[in-house]
């Protein structure tokens, strides 16, 4: 079920009342904000796993060795 859905199922004249879905659905506890540290939110530590991971998969499929991260250029 979508949360438009839900929302709608439990609340079903929310768009009288609430500006947009995700409010609404803030206020019926089906979505909630999450403290994290700012660190977190920069993409290159986000995606970092999943560039290491795409990196492994080339060398695996093309050969070649693991580059330092020191020798990488920019």
């Amino acid at each position: 079920m979508s949360l438009k859905d839900e929302v709608e199922r439990l609340l079903p004249g929310w768009k009288r009342w609430y500006p947009n879905l995700f409010d609404a659905a803030t206020d019926l506890g089906l979505i909630r904000a999450r403290v994290c540290s700012p660190d977190s939110l920069l993409l290159t530590k986000r995606h970092s796993k999943i560039r290491t991971a795409a990196e492994e998969a080339h060398r695996e499929k093309w050969g070649g060795k693991a580059e330092d991260k020191n020798s990488r250029s920019r």
